[in-house]
């Protein structure tokens, strides 16, 4: 519900089968051969199945994780949420009650309670989050004269998202629009930089 409320990729339905699909794993490789131990040179090891969980989830847990440029990666804490799910369901899955619910709670005070305190530990190192749309036409600027902007004014962005829309008000086929998170005072620079250029259509400051 944490991941959910912040609009990530990976929500709450994901999260639950993630746990209720490794308990299912842990509860097949502990129970699932019983009726084949009996005989001859038949062994059980429960922890293969685990170990196979652990290791797949990574893909699962890689997907929720953005890359911008290299000093922007967003979705980090996002995959480990899943990652630990996955090790709670395996615990519930192989009769580790009490580990697997103290860890859910351990889980639940990370997410929901220690990023209040992060803020304010860290509120003097923390960038203000500002966000500057760009609609432009893609045969007038491109992408790399709008980043060439950003980077001589030393803009540091947080998060750049992209779409391609229509705007009823231009003989254009289609428009670009472009948002762009970072510090306030380097994004009005931006917008005071680009706002003269004949490939811009409009920008709105937030």
């Amino acid at each position: 519900m944490e991941r959910e409320r912040l609009n990530w990729v990976a929500g709450l339905r994901t999260h639950m089968l993630v746990a209720v699909g490794s308990c299912l794993a842990m509860i097949v490789s502990v129970y699932g051969f019983s009726e084949v131990l009996g005989k001859s040179n038949i062994q059980l090891d429960p922890s293969r199945v685990a170990a196979q969980v652990v290791s797949g989830i990574g893909f699962l847990g890689a997907g929720t994780i953005f890359f911008w440029r290299k000093e922007v990666i967003r979705g980090l804490t996002t995959a480990a949420a899943l990652w630990a799910v996955a090790s709670i369901g395996l615990a519930i899955g192989g009769g580790l009650y009490t580990a697997g619910i103290t860890t859910t709670l351990l889980v639940l005070i990370i997410l929901a309670l220690m990023k209040p305190l992060e803020k304010k530990i860290f509120k003097n190192s923390e960038v203000t989050r500002h966000s500057l749309t760009l609609k432009f036409f893609p045969e007038k600027i491109s992408l790399k004269q709008i980043e060439t902007s950003m980077e001589s004014i030393g803009l540091n962005v947080l998060e750049m998202k992209m779409k391609k829309i229509r705007e009823e008000d231009t003989d254009a086929d289609f428009l670009f629009e472009l948002v762009i998170m970072g510090e306030a005072k380097k994004l009005l620079d931006l917008a005071d930089k680009m706002k003269s250029h004949e490939g811009i259509h409009s920008l709105s400051y937030n």
